[in-house]
């Protein structure tokens, strides 16, 4: 390989995909392309606006996705395997902004240690919000203090693992009679699915295919 070739699956490879791609003038990603037509997906009231932050840690050849287990005293999603992130506040000046102060507050990341390199499409969840991916790469050697109200733990995923589609499985549960198709990603005895992995899943598809 080229030595100025980045690696499959390095941070360098991932920033280069991301620069090739016009990410966020495409239209919104979602629950609804994988649930055509579901009626769970008109909500009666507008979309609440939220951002996540997907941090892809630099580890040279092998980059990895940090992800946090939300809190099994949350009311909302408790449990839940998800990227760090929340609803955007009025006073985030951007969801890049928001992204970054949520990851702050619940795993105590901070922005020196993250290089915001671009935004994937809204993702409008089948919960009420309409999600902003915000892509960055993190520089390794952090050390994190989770906020127990919000966060139970954090661990990472090789990015290998995630782009690999024969690691994207499918599975459904029923809603008002109705079947939800979700993905799912278990890994290192957890299980990452629903919007988590619909985002992961919709990555790939930007990216790797």
């Amino acid at each position: 390989m080229d030595q100025m070739t980045p690696t499959p699956f390095s941070a360098e490879d991932f920033r280069a995909r991301v620069a090739a791609q016009p990410l966020a003038h495409a239209a919104d990603d979602g629950d609804h392309r994988f649930n055509p037509g579901h009626p769970r997906l008109k909500p009666a009231k507008a979309l609440r606006d939220a951002a996540v932050l997907i941090p892809v840690v630099d580890h040279g050849r092998d980059a990895t996705v940090l992800l946090t287990k939300r809190a099994e005293k949350l009311r909302n999603h408790s449990g839940q395997v998800a990227f760090p992130g929340g609803t955007i506040d009025p006073t985030d000046p951007s969801p890049e902004a928001a992204a970054l102060r949520e990851t702050f507050e619940e795993i105590g990341l901070g922005q020196d240690r993250i290089e915001i390199i671009g935004r994937m499409p809204d993702y409008a969840s089948g919960s009420g919000y309409r999600i902003a991916p915000v892509l960055g790469i993190v520089r390794p050697g952090f050390s994190l203090a989770l906020n127990s109200d919000e966060v139970d733990a954090a661990f990472e995923v090789p990015l290998r693992f995630l782009m690999d589609p024969a690691n994207h499985g499918r599975d459904s549960r029923m809603w008002n009679d109705l079947e939800w198709v979700f993905y799912e990603m278990p890994y290192g005895g957890q299980r990452i699915w629903g919007v988590t992995a619909g985002i992961i899943r919709t990555l790939y598809e930007r990216l790797y295919t």
